[in-house]
């Protein structure tokens, strides 16, 4: 009974990070696109912006601004605090992901590679968006590596399994 009770605590510390990545804590990262609007102020916002390797983008009159890591909400008081060092006494800012950086599926597909990233998508969606599985796939050798906290982890998953922005899904080859 013990031991049973220790598999479940160690995999629900593992897998709670990937778990929280798909539920509204979504990480703004490299290859992102985003928009910033400072109510009020046009010159101040930024229409169209990718979020660069290092994770940073250039905002005007604060200059480059680490924002990988942060969900939207952290990133809008972030910059909020920023304007309000020295340069507005109230700012209102709003940070909208226009595109997400994209996913990639390699592996027992047939067409392996990067592809957008939609809500909503599944390792199976994602399989189908590579051309599908070839004749020696295995279903069962799924895996899906997720970076969180700067960390790759990787997991097996099945068909159902949610897709983030940046996730690598590996399929496996079948003995049979």
């Amino acid at each position: 009974m013990f031991l049973k009770y220790l598999v479940f605590l160690v995999m629900s510390l593992t897998l709670a990070p990937l778990a929280l990545a798909g539920q509204g804590q979504y990480a703004v990262g490299p290859g992102d696109e985003i928009s910033v609007s400072v109510f009020g102020e046009p010159d101040l916002s930024v229409k169209k912006t990718k979020v660069g390797g290092d994770g940073s983008i250039s905002v005007p009159l604060i200059g480059q601004v680490k924002v990988g890591g942060q969900t939207v909400s952290q990133l809008e008081s972030k910059l909020e605090g920023l304007l309000k060092a020295g340069y507005m006494k109230d700012p209102k800012v709003t940070v909208t992901i226009l595109d997400y950086r994209p996913f990639y599926v390699y592996g027992e597909v047939k067409q392996p590679g990067g592809y957008a990233y939609k809500d909503g998508l599944t390792v199976e969606k994602a399989i189908a968006l590579a051309g599908g599985l070839t004749p020696r796939a295995s279903k069962r050798k799924i895996t899906l590596k997720r970076e969180v906290d700067g960390q790759g982890r990787e997991r097996r998953v099945d068909l159902k399994a949610e897709v983030t922005p940046g996730d690598v899904i590996t399929v496996g080859e079948s003995f049979f």
